[in-house]
């Protein structure tokens, strides 16, 4: 069968499926299964596919009609224009999580800086902030011991691996070093939200990396109270939140003596992204 034809198969049992973006998964799985980019599928459409590569790519086409998500069927997400691996263990990079990197990264321009991330994942916010600075470095922490081999991986695969060091640690018993910056996306979702979530989230991702607790804001408390300890005179502490948080961990910041120098929105104008310091200037 030759590709297009190929496609077009996928594509159609992904819509009969209800996969609303079902062309371009079929397009993004071909790619991985036969190791092309999406750029060579369109211009040699015309190319014979076989058997055992159908296979392969049908095979994979079952696992996201039953809503795996294409990154962990690939094993690929793009984010920040870089390629990092992912796995079940980590949170699938998001688009609103680069409103976090475009904010710090402006503070921070031809700077030479020690970072922390928190709840680090598959290590894509440390090391896409590593890749503009070129002069800086970085610790990321995680509980997941799979979370960190994948951050670990990526580093490698980067070459940021001189520059970063990842380790298992809860933030509550991480006591080491000073930082000019810690970066988080928490888990920011409420327990009762949880059950809300698409089947392609709640079947798949950790839900340590989602669930934040009765109210959300169980592991933005710990990261805000930590950065107490753990941040510079005059570091800054920039942290992702979720819908309608806005105002609460605003109202948290400055109970614990933060001010507010920076926000992001989404589309939606939902504030995503709160940067706040002790410092008196900045």
């Amino acid at each position: 069968m030759i590709l297009a034809n190929t496609i077009k198969q996928a594509s159609q049992l992904l819509r009969n499926h209800n996969i609303d973006s079902c062309e371009l998964d079929a397009q993004i799985i071909l790619s991985n299964v036969m190791g092309v980019s999406k750029e060579f599928l369109i211009t040699n459409d015309k190319i014979n596919v076989s058997k055992k590569m159908r296979q392969q790519y049908f095979h994979a086409i079952k696992r996201r009609i039953k809503r795996e998500p294409v990154a962990y069927i690939t094993g690929r997400k793009e984010f920040w224009s870089h390629s990092f691996a992912v796995n079940h263990s980590t949170l699938i990079p998001r688009p609103e999580t680069e409103l976090l990197i475009y904010k710090v990264v402006n503070f921070f321009k031809n700077k030479k800086i020690n970072i922390l991330d928190v709840g680090t994942g598959s290590g894509c916010i440390l090391l896409s902030i590593l890749k503009e600075l070129n002069f800086s470095r970085g610790t990321g922490i995680d509980v997941s011991m799979k979370a960190i081999q994948m951050a670990k991986t990526n580093s490698r695969e980067l070459h940021l691996f001189y520059r970063s060091i990842f380790k298992i640690f809860d933030i509550n018993e991480f006591n080491v070093g000073k930082y000019d910056l810690i970066v988080s996306n928490p888990p920011y979702i409420s327990s009762k939200d949880i059950k809300k979530l698409s089947r392609d989230i709640i079947n798949y991702e950790p839900l340590v990396a989602l669930n934040g607790g009765l109210d959300g804001l169980d592991l933005i408390k710990k990261v805000i109270y930590k950065s107490d300890v753990l941040l510079k005179r005059n570091g800054l502490l920039a942290i992702e939140i979720g819908y309608g948080q806005y105002r609460k961990v605003s109202s948290i910041l400055k109970q614990r003596g933060f001010r507010e120098v920076g926000k992001e929105y989404d589309s939606n104008r939902n504030v995503r992204c709160i940067i706040s310091t002790k410092a008196r200037f900045y």
